[in-house]
């Protein structure tokens, strides 16, 4: 094949050094391992030495693992003729060494906490012969896909006054092995070079997390959903009834009076101690934005003697004044709720001149 030929495939010749596989087979060996004279060892919970009549024979296990120095070691090959399909082949009788370790576990009576102990790991040592492809310069690879163990056979042996207690087991050993003959070589093949795939889209940010709120303490369901203050609300006081306090005092301070009312109104603050036979009307309207009507206030002007009328005038122009401008910052919520309570009764205040003005 021409380059042209593989430039249009986009392949290249290419000369690659790696492993060639001679030959390959998967094995399987079963064996009994004898384990005799192993001797018991001290409790570990109380320090004193285990005896036959402190553990159960029938929970001994075991556990297999292969040597860690030297798992496997080819011990020989020899050229053996073979006929295979009419044809005469020369291949290897290969002996495999396998290294490996046993240990036995034992668990002791309930009364000793009935807690799995190590009673002692046995070196142990097997071989076995496989045909192989596997002429003199190859490698054998030996990998071992399943190593397990179960105890067919166990008994103790008590001890005597100088000798302690000793356990023997039979042990069957079942190992699944994959076997090659490999050896290097330079090869020549026409091929693609391998690109590399997209990358994963990173994950986004997560979004922001907001705190548990505690609704059962705040906030409260008899508070208005706006206008008001925290403290007050939380204290069972609305704001209303603070600053209706707060224009009775000082609204008191600057004109001599003192008021006297079993409930204080939201938009008047200004009565007469007797009635006239004509009473004055005031009219407060409201801003032509709030759905709050108009309404309409009386109050009767002063006329015992030794009370001027027209400071009395001038606080309720004051007064209206300010009601106007509280008015006018209320939400249409608390705009409504004081209509209502205009509505439903508006109390007479009564002043007294101050003493200390005569």
């Amino acid at each position: 094949m021409l380059r042209s030929q593989f430039e249009e495939n986009n392949q290249e010749l290419l000369c690659i050094q790696t492993d060639k596989v001679y030959d390959w087979v998967i094995n399987e060996a079963s064996f009994d391992l004898n384990v005799t004279g192993l001797e018991f060892p001290l409790d570990p919970a109380t320090g004193i030495q285990l005896e036959c009549t402190d553990i159960l024979p029938e929970t001994v296990t075991c556990v297999v693992e292969p040597d860690e120095v030297e798992p496997i070691f080819v011990a020989d090959r020899q050229d053996q003729l073979f006929v295979i399909d009419d044809q005469e082949v020369t291949l290897q009788l290969v002996t495999i060494r396998k290294n490996f370790n046993v240990t036995l576990f034992v668990d002791t009576i309930p009364t000793l906490g009935g807690t799995a102990i190590e009673v002692g790991t046995v070196p142990f040592t097997r071989c076995e012969q496989v045909i192989l492809c596997a002429p003199e310069g190859t490698d054998i690879l030996v990998n071992l896909t399943d190593v397990s163990c179960f105890v067919c056979n166990v008994n103790c042996e008590p001890g005597t006054t100088t000798e302690m207690d000793e356990i023997n087991a039979t042990v069957t050993v079942r190992l699944c092995q994959s076997i090659q003959s490999t050896h290097e070589v330079t090869i020549e093949v026409v091929a693609e070079f391998c690109e590399p795939r997209e990358a994963l889209p990173l994950p986004p940010c997560p979004p922001p997390v907001i705190p548990a709120q505690c609704p059962v303490l705040f906030p409260s369901v008899n508070c208005p959903t706006s206008g008001m203050e925290k403290p007050a609300c939380r204290s069972g006081k609305t704001v209303n009834n603070s600053r209706r306090e707060t224009r009775e005092k000082e609204q008191s301070a600057s004109h001599g009076f003192k008021g006297k009312a079993d409930v204080e109104p939201t938009i008047t603050e200004v009565a007469a101690e007797k009635a006239d036979p004509q009473p004055e009307t005031l009219t407060t309207p409201l801003e032509a934005t709030s759905p709050v009507k108009e309404t309409e206030v009386s109050f009767e002007p002063v006329q015992e003697k030794g009370i001027n009328e027209e400071p009395a005038q001038e606080h309720l122009e004051s007064a209206q004044e300010k009601v106007i401008d509280e008015q006018a910052a209320l939400s249409p919520e608390q705009l409504g709720y004081a209509q209502e309570k205009v509505n439903e009764d508006l109390p007479i205040i009564k002043y007294e001149k101050d003493p200390g003005e005569e």
